[in-house]
């Protein structure tokens, strides 16, 4: 709470410098508005919100701070209308960091650059978790949270297998066959054509990569030599020695955590943020997390960073007022009570380093992240790339032997580049 309440007498210290265009008007009292994701069990987080709202408007005279918690699911519209809306609008958003590119291409995030490399607790951000908020080398919020997936695995099926933790790709796959052997009616590792996110390990861990920018955009890579070898590692795991296809093809993330959870997965790759899940069904008590290996000893496969951040609308007349909340929201303070409440693993690396002391299960995420993740291509036809499923279509097709991995993924990266190109 003091450290808090420090911050914001440092930033009340000097108004922020404004980094891009936008509105004029920078109002110095009057109502800041919020929108903030309504998470499933959403009253831990309204309890740490409301906390730094409270002292917020204690500092800042004639100033009230209104949150309105939004359904994640139809977020899109409604702050697509709120950037067509500025009469309307919040001054301050929660948004998805996949989200970032497309919401400056359609200008509404405010360049926060300069009071970002002002802010003093930004040095200790993860790097992937800065790269989620930057597009074209400046910096449009600050990261919230920060999730990553790990390897799931039953310690009670391993113990009587006489079976050791996994140490690369490949013994987690010869694990994988070697319990579906021996458990007819269990997958050894639950996997998905519909898993993008847990696919895209086994592609970074080979070396490869989705796309790569050179003369300002993006060119698919995903057909080349290394992220085949990578694609072929994770669609041999389809088939009847451990999760066939006539089922898992068309599974997605959420199918695989519950497959585990159901105790019909000797393995599954999941989040931090599937635990509860897990603990509550017939896995309970029978599991263990480490990180994904890759595919040599020694190395863990990159994961992919997701997370959530916190931007100021271009359009916001209270920019400066909105800049100190959002960091404010984004502190180390209000990460840690975040992560306390719900879970939320922190982007700032010395509160992550903490977390995993105070609570145990978080090492391995916190292992994961530390060793380096990737991110999808900051660009809007990312988000194009993820509707129209064309990874997943890539990964099925080679699943269901209708194409093999170079002519499948010749076709995604065709895709991506129509989606890059636009």
């Amino acid at each position: 709470m003091a450290a808090i309440a420090m911050a914001g007498t440092l930033l009340g210290g000097c108004a922020p410098s404004a980094s891009g265009g936008g509105t004029q008007k920078d109002e110095k009292s009057g109502t800041l508005r919020v929108w903030l994701f309504r998470e499933v069990g959403n009253k831990p987080k309204e309890r740490v919100v409301d906390g730094v709202a409270r002292r917020f408007e204690k500092r800042h005279d004639g100033v009230r701070v209104d949150v309105r918690y939004i359904p994640v699911d139809s977020r899109a519209e409604k702050i697509k209308g709120a950037f067509n809306d500025p009469a309307s609008a919040p001054d301050l958003i929660e948004y998805g960091n996949t989200d970032t590119a497309g919401y400056v291409e359609n200008g509404g995030l405010a360049d926060v650059s300069g009071e970002f490399g002002e802010w003093r607790q930004a040095r200790d951000t993860d790097p992937t978790a800065k790269e989620s908020v930057t597009v074209d080398g400046k910096v449009y919020g600050a990261p919230l949270f920060v999730g990553v997936r790990a390897l799931y695995y039953r310690t009670d099926v391993f113990d009587d297998l006489g079976l050791e933790v996994p140490r690369t790709l490949g013994e987690v796959a010869a694990a994988a066959r070697r319990i579906r052997a021996e458990n007819p009616d269990m997958y050894g590792l639950a996997v998905g054509g519909a898993y993008t996110y847990g696919a895209m390990p086994f592609i970074w861990a080979h070396g490869g990569k989705l796309a790569e920018r050179g003369g300002g955009r993006y060119r698919a890579t995903i057909d080349s030599a290394r992220a085949k070898k990578g694609i072929a590692a994770y669609t041999r795991l389809f088939g009847d020695g451990n999760c066939p296809a006539a089922k898992c093809a068309a599974m997605g993330g959420n199918d695989t955590v519950e497959a585990f959870a159901a105790g019909r997965a000797g393995m599954a790759v999941a989040g931090d943020f599937n635990r509860k899940a897990v603990d509550a069904g017939e896995a309970e008590g029978d599991y263990d997390v480490v990180p994904l290996p890759g595919a040599e000893r020694g190395s863990i496969a990159p994961a992919f960073a997701g997370g959530n951040n916190i931007g100021v609308l271009k359009s916001s007349s209270h920019r400066t007022l909105a800049v100190r909340l959002m960091r404010e929201l984004a502190g180390k303070e209000t990460q840690k009570q975040l992560f306390d409440a719900m879970g939320f693993l922190p982007t700032f690396t010395d509160v992550r380093r903490q977390a995993a002391k105070d609570e145990p299960f978080v090492e391995p995420f916190v292992k994961t992240l530390d060793a380096g993740t990737e991110f999808v291509p900051a660009t809007p036809g990312w988000a194009e790339i993820d509707a129209g499923l064309v990874l997943p279509s890539m990964f099925q097709q080679i699943a269901g032997g209708k194409r093999g991995v170079g002519a499948a993924a010749r076709e995604a990266a065709e895709k991506m580049d129509e989606a890059f190109a636009e």
